[in-house]
Formats: C-alpha cells, structure tokens, sequence
C-alpha cells in the first residue's frame, strides 16, 4: 500500500481518491528512493499548491498573454505536448524540443532533455523567458503580476508579503509541479501484489526487463543519465543535446532518457517529436539495421532483434505503465482564479 497524504475533493467517491500534498507533507510510494528535491527551501502548502495551479494554467505569463505552461503540458496526455512535434509557443513560433511530460519530478536530478537546469525551482525560467515558447521577461511576468490584485494576495497568503518577487514565482510553480506523482498504474499495482498482469503482459514484462531496463530502471522508469539512441541527427534542426551544457564533443548528440511512465498517452515520441506511434518506437529499437551515428554503448552491447510478436508484447506491457488516476486527476487540472 503507498504510503499518501489523501486529500478528499467533496463530491468525490471514495474510491477515486486525490493524491494530493498539503500542510508542508510528501509522501513517496513506497519502496521508491528518497526525493531529491528540497522541501525545507520551499514547503509544501495547501495554498502554495493551489497559486502554483492557478499560475500554470494561466496565460498572463506569456509575453502576448495567448500561452500557459499548460499550452504544451496537458494533463490527459501526461502532461506532455502532442499537437506538434516540437514545443509551440507565442506567434505560433515552433521550438527545437519535444515537450516532455511531467511528473514525479521530486526525483530529478536535473532538467530539460540535456540536463541544463539543475533545480526544480529555476527550470520555468527556461520556458517562460525563451523567444519561441512563452517569450516574457521575468521583469515583465513581474509587473503584470504585481498589478493584479488577486495574485498579490494570494501569494501574501503563501510568502507572506504582497510583492511577488522572482523567487516566490519559480517557487509557487515548483509547490504545482512537485506535487504531479503518478505512481497508480496497473504495473505498480502488480507491484504491490494487488493485481496481476496478464499472459501477453508478463510476456511483455519479462522482454521489458531483458532489453530496456537497464536505462528504463523502474520505479521511475529512467536512470536520468544521457544517451544517444541512434535515430540520428535531425537535419532540420540544429541542435547537439547535451553538448550545448558541457562544451565536450563526447556530449553530442546526447539526450536524457525520458520516463516510460503514461508512455500510451505522452505522444509524440524523441527528444525532437519525430516518431508518432509507440509502434514505431519499439520497431526502432528493435531493428539495429534503423540504428545511425552516434548510438550509446548500451545499444551497441545488445541483440534487440524483437519479432513482431514480441514487440506487441512490449507495448502490451508499456501500457501497464498508464496512471488514469493521474491523467485525469481533477486536482491537477484547470481551477478558474
């Protein structure tokens, strides 16, 4: 059984319970590694959650006010964003970077596909100030927000001063996006000795664990390391993953693994949005003859030759690994200010 702060909606049947953290608490499943993030810089509140919430989906961070953080994370798609390829922001400007999906990001040790931002607390800044997603400036986010009413005495409740400063914005944005755990998917049932897979499943289940594990690590589903997977180069786009962080050549072309968590929903796939269908995916991996320059040496040292069947078989089991108590969670959705 996870170990939970419940938080009950009113109206809400017991059976459908809203994992949600307040009163400064977080809980971790259990058997899942400690968090990473620091909850004594930033407590989790109540209300510090909910102004989070309400920052998230608002547009009034955008520079035109047209795009929310929400724009390209939709909750019933993990999240994630799966209307363009890449991430889509103010004057339908297209960015270089599929935007990922998030959750349980407590246990991230950095962020973005190459790993650049180093704290949960500073990784909106990225895309509230970049010129092709939200396109403001932190001064100009700052003299909206201080000229709005309402916001000024919500984060009074929450900061206790009426003047929004950076630090409180970045902060009531991380209190939100902390609190997104999905850890309710049928495999972590499985898990918990509440249900069990079936036969195509634990097919599935048993080639996961022979052919994906070792960068998929449960129970968060990546090792967070950096990997080039050998789809290639996009030629469309300019861009060297990792190298842009750490200077080194070794680092081209590296980019984060992602978590397989809500991996049904959270289309399109790639660092760059390229692969739509999670078929397509697997058929990647599973045919070296698809592989091209560079490719990490995890990949190099297998025989991933999966047959039709068996590639069902994985996808079978990738879906296990949905949490529609997270997707549609009404905690973490849209809330009118």
């Amino acid at each position: 059984m996870m170990r939970w702060f419940i938080f009950l909606l009113i109206g809400i049947p017991l059976i459908s319970l809203m994992f949600v953290p307040i009163d400064g608490l977080f809980y971790r499943p259990e058997k899942w590694p400690k968090p990473i993030y620091n909850f004594r810089d930033n407590p989790l509140t109540f209300e510090g959650y909910t102004l989070g919430r309400t920052l998230f989906y608002d547009p009034i961070l955008s520079k035109d006010s047209t795009i929310s953080c929400s724009s390209c994370h939709l909750q019933f798609t993990a999240f994630a964003h799966v209307d363009h390829p890449t991430s889509h922001g103010i004057n339908s400007r297209a960015g270089k970077r599929n935007a990922p999906g998030l959750m349980n990001l407590a246990w991230y040790p950095n962020f973005h596909w190459d790993g650049g931002v180093l704290s949960l607390n500073g990784q909106a800044i990225n895309p509230l100030t970049h010129p092709d997603e939200m396109g403001e400036t932190l001064e100009g986010v700052l003299v909206k927000l201080n000229r709005n009413e309402a916001y000024k005495s919500e984060f009074k409740k929450v900061f206790g001063t009426e003047r929004i400063t950076t630090s409180h914005l970045l902060k009531a944005l991380a209190q939100f996006t902390v609190s997104l755990v999905s850890a309710n998917s049928k495999y972590d049932s499985v898990m918990r000795k509440e249900s069990s897979f079936n036969e195509q499943e634990q097919r599935g289940y048993s080639l996961f664990l022979k052919h994906c594990n070792q960068c998929h690590t449960a129970p968060l589903f990546t090792n967070f390391e950096f990997k080039a997977n050998g789809i290639g180069p996009n030629a469309l786009i300019n861009d060297s993953g990792r190298r842009v962080i750490t200077g080194k050549a070794s680092d081209a072309y590296l980019f984060r693994i992602p978590t397989l968590r809500n991996i049904e929903y959270s289309f399109p796939y790639m660092h760059d949005g390229r692969i739509t269908k999670l078929k397509d995916v697997i058929h990647h991996y599973a045919n070296s003859s698809n592989w091209v320059y560079p490719i990490s040496k995890e990949l190099k040292l297998k025989n991933n030759s999966l047959s039709p069947e068996d590639q069902k078989d994985l996808i079978k089991f990738l879906k296990t690994l949905t949490d529609k108590e997270f997707l549609f969670n009404p905690s973490f959705g849209y809330r009118l200010k």
